[in-house]
C-alpha cells in the first residue's frame, strides 16, 4: 500500500478546499442547484502514476469498505485521504413533500433499518440487506455505496490489462472468464458490471444525488449519475473530481410501498455479488390494473439498468405472466452474452418476471416487517 497523508476536517468548507486540489475544468457551470451540464470527465492524474486512471491527488474516505481494498491492492492510489466522518451528513430526514433525505454518511445498516425507510421504501431496505455482510453494512456509507468500483476479476488483478484501471491497455475480460460480466450497455473497451444492490433500488425509486464543491451545489438525477463504459470505462460517474456527495433524496413513493420486490440471484445465499438482480415496484389501482411501474436490473450492466419504455408497457394492464415476459424482453433487448455469461440472459429474464409476480401480489421483505398487502403473500 502506497504511503498517504491523512486529514480529518471538522467542517464542510475545509473538506471541500482539500478536495479542490483535484480541480475541475467546468468553470462555466453555475453554482446553483438544478439540472446542469455534466462536468468534464477527465480525471486529475497523480504524477506518480501517469498511466493509471482515476488516481486523484485527494480522495474522500468514509466507511472505506471498498476504497481501502483498492489502495491495498494497488488498483488505486491517493497521496491524500480526507476522512469526512466528522461532517454532518449522517442523518436521515423527512422532507416536507413526504420524501426522505438520506445523509451520505449514514451507514447502510442504519438506512435499511430506519423506520421511515422500512415503511415508505421497503424496496430500498430490502436491497441494502441483500448486499455484503452485517459487518460491512455497519461500516459502509450511503455515499460510498454509490461510488464503489466494479468487482471484475481483471480490474483487481494489476498483473492483467484493464481499460478501467489503465486506459488503453485492453480489456482482459473480453475473451476471458465472463461469468460475472455485462450483457447490456457494454463496449469494446469494457464489459464490467456495477456491483451495488442499493443502487438498483435507488434507480427504480428515481433518487436524486446532491453534491457540492467549492464552486457550489448541484443535483444529479440518479439515471444520470452512473455512466456506461463507452470509450472511457475508467470514469464510473458524472461526479466531478472536486465534488462531494452530501445527500441522496428519495421522492415520495407511497404508491409503490405495498407492491415492491427486490430479487437477487447469486452464487451463494449471502456475501456474494449479483449475477442478476431486479428492483420492481408497481402501483396497483383499485380495479386491479397497473397504474405505474418502476423496474431496475442489476448485475447486467455498467450501471443499474432501466428502460422507461419497457415500464410503460405495464400501465393500464392487468398483471399476467405473459405481460411480464414481454416487459422482460423489452428490458433485455440487445443483450449479448460472451460465452460463460450467456446464461445471464435467460436468468435475468426469469428474474424480472418473478420479481414482477411478487410485486403484483404484495411486498415481501427480509426483515419481518409487514406492509398492508404482505400477510397473505409472504
Amino acid at each position: 500500500m502506497n504511503p498517504f497523508a491523512y486529514a480529518r476536517p471538522t467542517d464542510l468548507d475545509a473538506a471541500l478546499r482539500l478536495i479542490a486540489a483535484n480541480g475541475s475544468t467546468d468553470a462555466a457551470r453555475p453554482a446553483t442547484p438544478g439540472p446542469t451540464a455534466p462536468p468534464d470527465l477527465a480525471p486529475a492524474v497523480n504524477p506518480a502514476t501517469p498511466g493509471a486512471a482515476n488516481q486523484y491527488e485527494v480522495r474522500f474516505v468514509a466507511g472505506g469498505t471498498n476504497l481501502l481494498d483498492l489502495l491495498k491492492e494497488g488498483v488505486q492510489v491517493a497521496p491524500t485521504l480526507v476522512d469526512i466522518n466528522r461532517l454532518p451528513f449522517d442523518r436521515i430526514e423527512e422532507t416536507p413533500d413526504g420524501g426522505l433525505l438520506l445523509g451520505a454518511l449514514a451507514r447502510n445498516a442504519d438506512t435499511a433499518y430506519h423506520p421511515l425507510v422500512k415503511q415508505r421504501y421497503p424496496l430500498l431496505a430490502d436491497a441494502i440487506l441483500a448486499g455484503a455482510s452485517p459487518q460491512l453494512r455497519n461500516m459502509a456509507s450511503n455515499g460510498g455505496n454509490l461510488l464503489q468500483r466494479t468487482r471484475c476479476y481483471y480490474f483487481y488483478d494489476v498483473a492483467t490489462p484493464c481499460n478501467k484501471r489503465t486506459p488503453g491497455s485492453g480489456c482482459s475480460a473480453i475473451g476471458g472468464v465472463t461469468r460475472q460480466h455485462a450483457i447490456l450497455g457494454s463496449s469494446e473497451h469494457c464489459i464490467a458490471t456495477h456491483p451495488s444492490d442499493m443502487c438498483v433500488a435507488l434507480a427504480a425509486l428515481e433518487a436524486v444525488v446532491h453534491v457540492q464543491s467549492v464552486r457550489g451545489k448541484r443535483e444529479i438525477a440518479f439515471a444520470d449519475f452512473h455512466r456506461l463504459p463507452g470509450d472511457r470505462p475508467d470514469i464510473d460517474t458524472t461526479l466531478a473530481p472536486d465534488e462531494l456527495i452530501t445527500h441522496i433524496a428519495l421522492p415520495p413513493a407511497p404508491q409503490f410501498a405495498g407492491h415492491s420486490a427486490y430479487l437477487k440471484l447469486r452464487e451463494r445465499l449471502s456475501y456474494a455479488f449479483a449475477l442478476a438482480s431486479v428492483a420492481a415496484a408497481l402501483e396497483i389501482a383499485a380495479d386491479g390494473t397497473i397504474g405505474a411501474a418502476r423496474i431496475a436490473v442489476g448485475g447486467v450492466a455498467h450501471k443499474p439498468w432501466r428502460r422507461p419504455e419497457a415500464e410503460q408497457l405495464l400501465q393500464g394492464q392487468r398483471p399476467s405472466d405473459e405481460l411480464f415476459g414481454r416487459v422482460a424482453d423489452a428490458l433485455l433487448a440487445g443483450a449479448i452474452g460472451r460465452g460463460s455469461n450467456d446464461f445471464k440472459i435467460p436468468l435475468a429474464r426469469n428474474a424480472i418476471v418473478r420479481a414482477l409476480q411478487v410485486a403484483a401480489k404484495g411486498t415481501v421483505t427480509n426483515w419481518n416487517v409487514s406492509t398492508p398487502d404482505q400477510g397473505e403473500h409472504a
